[in-house]
């Protein structure tokens, strides 16, 4: 797992001119949400919300360890990529170590897009009102102010309440072993060192309106945080986005409505999305729109500002995560509809499978990626 976020050249970062966004779209959205009575910012307030310019273009980003290597930065640049995605954990996620970690990176030519933290992701307390959520959300805020003041304008949230769930690892092309879900199958999820187990996690099922009333606590709390730090904050969907998990609904992330309404309940251009293609594929008919038809709503909306760019064999009941170019989707599909609307953020390979060779399928992913992009580029050249 793994958005726009900083600016493209190192002496740029922290420094560029706020983003206008567009007027004519915003007041649209605003009229949208007081017509369908979610509490939208008065679109005076909205004018005070922080964004910094990202150059046009697709960025090819990596993901690196939370301490990269002198030689993992080698790798990146050998790759002909430009960024580079950070995970840390809490005792990681300091100001201190963002601008080390920023400042290391730059000196390899290379820049950060956004450097996240595993602590204050799929947080189950936040999510499910536990006890704690108050704590949770201040150390969200506290994260959040961090990034800013490190340079850093970009993360990825996931608002899963009882983490990713997988069953056993599968083959794939050539044997490769491949993070695999089958329905029938699935017992527990997975976060950070976390088991939740089923078939009810948290002891009781949840309905739909809890995980809303939660999940609006949550956003209205941190969204001031995010725009006055400037922060692009991308969620991430719910994986696999079946409906219900272990007795939690996963009615917001799951599906092209959800996003659409929670974006309403957000009212800010601070909060979009982080577009995981394989989730998405994982849904099939279960999103509501296709992956392509989903770019070109919220990319001309301005709201996808990352790109995790993967592939399945299949939809969900069952699905085995596959090379790039060796799913059901065509990803020339998905890189010409980003070229369309002008997508500007970072796409970067995700849950690729497992490939002799310890770099051997990040490169593979990586080098595909920049051929399509290249044929995108092309295409809409002429």
């Amino acid at each position: 797992m793994s958005i726009p976020a900083n600016s493209s050249t190192s002496h740029l970062i922290g420094k560029e001119a706020d983003f206008n966004p567009e007027r004519r779209r915003f007041a649209k959205l605003a009229l949208a949400g007081a017509l369908g009575g979610t509490a939208w910012l008065a679109q005076g307030e909205r004018a005070r919300a922080t964004l910094h310019n990202i150059p046009p273009g697709m960025k090819i980003a990596v993901q690196l360890s939370s301490d990269p290597s002198d030689e993992d930065l080698q790798f990146v640049k050998q790759l002909g990529a430009e960024y580079v995605t950070i995970w840390v954990h809490a005792e990681e996620a300091t100001y201190d170590n963002f601008l080390r970690l920023r400042t290391k990176v730059e000196a390899a030519n290379l820049k950060v897009w956004n450097i996240g933290n595993l602590n204050v992701h799929n947080m189950e307390e936040v999510t499910l009102n536990l006890p704690g959520r108050d704590r949770k959300i201040e150390e969200y805020k506290t994260y959040l102010r961090n990034l800013g003041k490190a340079g850093i304008f970009y993360t990825t949230y996931a608002h899963m309440g009882n983490g990713i769930w997988s069953t056993e690892r599968e083959s794939t092309r050539g044997g490769a072993p491949a993070r695999g879900f089958d329905l029938a199958k699935a017992e527990a999820g997975y976060w950070d060192k976390k088991v939740f187990k089923g078939p009810l996690t948290h002891g009781r099922v949840y309905s739909q309106q809890e995980i809303w009333e939660n999940y609006t606590y949550f956003i209205k709390a941190v969204t001031p945080v995010a725009e006055q730090e400037g922060v692009r904050i991308g969620i991430h969907p719910d994986d696999p986005p079946v409906p219900v998990l272990g007795g939690v609904p996963r009615c917001i992330f799951g599906n092209f409505e959800g996003y659409k309404r929670a974006f309403e309940i957000a009212g800010s251009p601070n909060i979009g999305m982080c577009l995981c293609c394989g989730t998405w594929l994982e849904g099939g008919k279960l999103m509501g729109k296709d992956v392509v038809e989903t770019i070109r709503y919220f990319g001309q909306e301005g709201k996808i500002f990352k790109i995790h760019f993967r592939n399945v064999n299949a939809p969900l009941p069952h699905f085995v995560e596959a090379f790039v170019d060796d799913g059901y989707c065509d990803m020339y599909k998905v890189m010409r509809a980003l070229r369309e609307v002008n997508f500007n953020g970072a796409l970067i390979p995700d849950h690729v499978p497992e490939m002799l060779g310890d770099r051997a399928g990040t490169a593979y992913s990586i080098a595909y990626m920049k051929a399509l992009l290249q044929r995108a580029n092309e295409e809409f050249a002429t």
